[in-house]
């Protein structure tokens, strides 16, 4: 994932100003191209996780949102950060923006889905902004590995637990919630380019 534009730091207001036809992401002032679509499994995987999690929300306050759909981390720093995680989770309906355009706060879940152009982006760069801005979970999915690297904010700091295919994940802020990782990379096994 590239950073763009120039050295200038850039705020939630630049981010809204941005009518390129291009999709951003700004983490502490800096802006970041997005890859312009999304695989077959990126799509496959994301939509089973996203079921699984509103099948279980049914009727419940928390709400779970997929991108695109802005994600203000630090408005109280200076604006600078604005993400559109994979998949997220919100409990705290004070955290939607009154504008209609996102959340503003940090999630109770965020899910990223690799690509060949993300991983590094998301788990280094996203991993430490989502960890500072208190996210107390973040899961990064990787559909080439079929694994999921669950981590739970304990103290401030991640502690990560790693999960494979075969097994269940047990989402740590949703009591009660259990994720089927067979399902969900299920649509990946028939695949062929």
């Amino acid at each position: 994932m590239e950073t763009a534009r120039n050295d200038k730091y850039y705020t939630y207001a630049d981010y809204c100003a941005w009518d390129d036809g291009e999709r951003w992401e700004v983490i502490d002032g800096v802006a970041y191209a997005m890859s312009p679509g999304a695989s077959f499994e990126h799509q496959s995987v994301s939509m089973e996780l996203a079921w699984q999690l509103r099948s279980f929300l049914h009727g419940k306050p928390c709400r779970v949102f997929t991108a695109p759909f802005d994600v203000r981390l630090s408005v109280n720093e200076g604006d600078g950060t604005v993400v559109q995680p994979d998949i997220l989770v919100v409990c705290d309906h004070t955290k939607f923006d009154p504008s209609g355009k996102g959340v503003i706060g940090a999630p109770d879940l965020v899910i990223e889905i690799l690509s060949p152009s993300t991983q590094r982006h998301d788990r280094l760069i996203k991993f430490k902004a989502y960890q500072h801005a208190g996210v107390r979970e973040y899961w990064i999915v990787d559909t080439e590995s079929k694994m999921v690297a669950a981590s739970v904010l304990s103290n401030g700091k991640y502690v990560t637990h790693t999960y494979f295919e075969d097994e269940t994940v047990p989402v740590q802020v949703l009591d009660g919630c259990i994720i089927n990782l067979g399902d969900a990379f299920a649509g990946l096994s028939g695949y062929s380019e």
